[in-house]
C-alpha cells in the first residue's frame, strides 16, 4: 500500500512537470495532436501507479519520452505552415454572405442543426444576422454578426426544413399545415421540400431560406400579427 502512494506521488509530480512545461495551450483549447498526447499520459500514467509489478522508472520514461514527442511536433507545427495544416487542420467557414455551405459542414461532419446550435450558443438565433460563421482548427466557434443583428433577432426563429425534411413540431407550432408552405416554396422555384437545404421562421413570419447550392433569401409570409 506504501509503495503504491510512493509511486503515485512521483508519477503525479512527473505529469504536473511535463504539462506545465507544454505550456497553457494543453489544459486549455487543444489542437488535435495535443488531444492525443493528452490521452496517452494519461493511459502511461495509470499503469505504473496501479501495477507495482512494473518498474516505475518505465512509465517516468515513456511520459518524458511522449514530452519530447510533442516538443518535436510543436516545432513542425510553428515553423512548416503546410505541416501546421496537416497536424492542426483549418479553419472550416461554414457560413458566408451567400448563406450556409453545406460542403464545409459536410467536410467536418456537422449538419445544419449543428451549426444553428453553435450560433445559439454564441448568442445569434438568426441566420440571417450573421456574415460569417466559422470552425476553428481546434473545435471553437467563432461568427462575426451584422452591424443590426440585434434587430433581426426580435422573435425566435425555428427549424422549418432542415436538409429537405420537415421538423413536424415546429410546424405545428407555426399553426399553418403542410400545404401552406409547399405554396410557399413553390413561389421560390421548389417543387418539393426536398431541394431546401434548410428554412427557419420566427413568429413574426420572417423566413430564412436556403435551396440546396444556391443563395439563401430573407422571405416576408405576412402573418397577421405575432404568433410566438
Amino acid at each position: 500500500m506504501g509503495l503504491i502512494f510512493i509511486r503515485t506521488i512521483i508519477i503525479y509530480i512527473t505529469l504536473l512537470v511535463v504539462m506545465r512545461l507544454m505550456g497553457k495551450r494543453q489544459i486549455g483549447e487543444m489542437q488535435p495532436f495535443e488531444l492525443v498526447i493528452t490521452l496517452l499520459i494519461a493511459e502511461l500514467a495509470c499503469i505504473p501507479m496501479a501495477d507495482t509489478s512494473i518498474p516505475l522508472l518505465y512509465g517516468v520514461i515513456a511520459i518524458v519520452t511522449i514530452y519530447f514527442l510533442h516538443q518535436i511536433v510543436c516545432l513542425l507545427d510553428l515553423g512548416f505552415k503546410p505541416m501546421k495544416a496537416l497536424l492542426s487542420g483549418a479553419p472550416s467557414i461554414v457560413l458566408n454572405k451567400d448563406g450556409i455551405d453545406d460542403t464545409q459542414l459536410k467536410k467536418n461532419n456537422l449538419d445544419v442543426s449543428d451549426l444553428i446550435e453553435s450560433l445559439r450558443g454564441a448568442g445569434y438565433f438568426a441566420l440571417d444576422a450573421v456574415d460569417y460563421a466559422l470552425y476553428e482548427a481546434n473545435g471553437s466557434f467563432s461568427a462575426l454578426p451584422k452591424t443590426n443583428y440585434e434587430q433581426m433577432q426580435n422573435s425566435l426563429p425555428v427549424i422549418l426544413i432542415d436538409e429537405g425534411k420537415f421538423d413536424e413540431k415546429n410546424l405545428k407550432l407555426t399553426g399553418k399545415d403542410k400545404s401552406y408552405f409547399l405554396g410557399v416554396l413553390k413561389e421560390q422555384g421548389c417543387k418539393n421540400e426536398k431541394k431546401v437545404l434548410v428554412m427557419t421562421v420566427d413568429g413574426n413570419g420572417k423566413a430564412y431560406f436556403q435551396k440546396k447550392g444556391e443563395r439563401y433569401k430573407v422571405l416576408e409570409l405576412g402573418w397577421e400579427g405575432k404568433i410566438w
